[in-house]
């Protein structure tokens, strides 16, 4: 039976609120959500990377209707919830930030995430009391939408070189306080600032695991009080990475070994299309 997205907002929050820690992986188009799923993952998350790449833009130049519409053929193509990566919220003021909700549910996205970067590489932050007003924004949204919305606030200050942890905390604590299910800051290197972050807050944190230098296991962050880890755009550039590779053995080498680490054509066949 197909679910609802009410049934899916249900389900999803419920992961959330388990004693148990969960990964939601990235997919970037249908055939990565099948595998995905036929893995037995309990929830997806799209990635910005992945479909910028998928369509041969940069991240963060996909427009509002793309990412909707991305996000929408994801949606339809599972039963498992789907989050979604909303970025700024497609606009400055909390009013587009609340708009963006209200559509990200339209399309039957189950939750998303609003990121206080904006898109200004000069200014890279919004200042923390605007900041602060979009996320109430979008936390208004998700109670005015039928079923309602788990939305994930996130921190973008470690990937834009402020790296005051103590400064990232009094964000999340500030968004916790206005209402946002999740929290999430990308970039926490080590397992002391992940502990501590998860230890300053009492909503669930999201922890991803897209670089190479954050080789953590997933017992390791449920002890460090992570609750939810997503893969980020590594699995589209693991994809990607792999072709690239491939392409360039047949280049310098005119050598096709690559093909012993592909996947069966049958396997994949029935997985895709299962």
């Amino acid at each position: 039976m197909t679910k609802t997205r009410a049934d899916k907002v249900k389900s999803f929050r419920s992961l959330h609120q388990a004693d148990s820690i969960f990964v939601i992986p990235n997919p970037w188009d249908v055939g990565s959500i099948r595998i995905f799923e036929n893995s037995g993952f309990k929830a997806l998350a799209t990635t910005s990377t992945g479909m910028a790449f998928s369509l041969g833009l940069v991240d963060g130049d996909v427009n509002p209707g793309l990412v909707l519409a991305h996000c929408k053929t994801l949606v339809e193509a599972t039963d498992l919830p789907v989050s979604a990566d909303l970025e700024k919220g497609f606009g400055d003021d909390p009013q587009a930030v609340y708009d963006t909700i209200v559509a990200a549910a339209e399309v039957g996205l189950a939750g998303g995430s609003i990121e206080d970067h904006t898109g200004d590489p000069d200014d890279p932050i919004y200042d923390k009391s605007l900041a602060v007003e979009r996320i109430a924004a979008a936390v208004e949204a998700t109670s005015a939408v039928a079923g309602g919305f788990v939305l994930t606030a996130r921190c973008e200050n470690l990937l834009w070189e402020r790296s005051n942890i103590d400064d990232v905390i009094d964000r999340l604590i500030a968004f916790e306080a206005v209402g946002a299910e999740v929290l999430y800051a990308p970039a926490l290197r080590t397992l002391e600032d992940i502990t501590t972050v998860c230890s300053s807050l009492s909503a669930p944190v999201n922890v991803v695991m897209e670089q190479a230098g954050t080789p953590y296991k997933v017992e390791e962050l449920a002890k460090a009080g992570v609750k939810r880890i997503s893969l980020g755009g590594a699995p589209a550039q693991l994809a990607y990475g792999s072709i690239a590779k491939a392409a360039q053995e047949i280049v310098q080498s005119g050598s096709f070994t690559f093909t012993q680490d592909a996947m069966d054509f049958y396997e994949l066949q029935t997985i895709i299309t299962s």
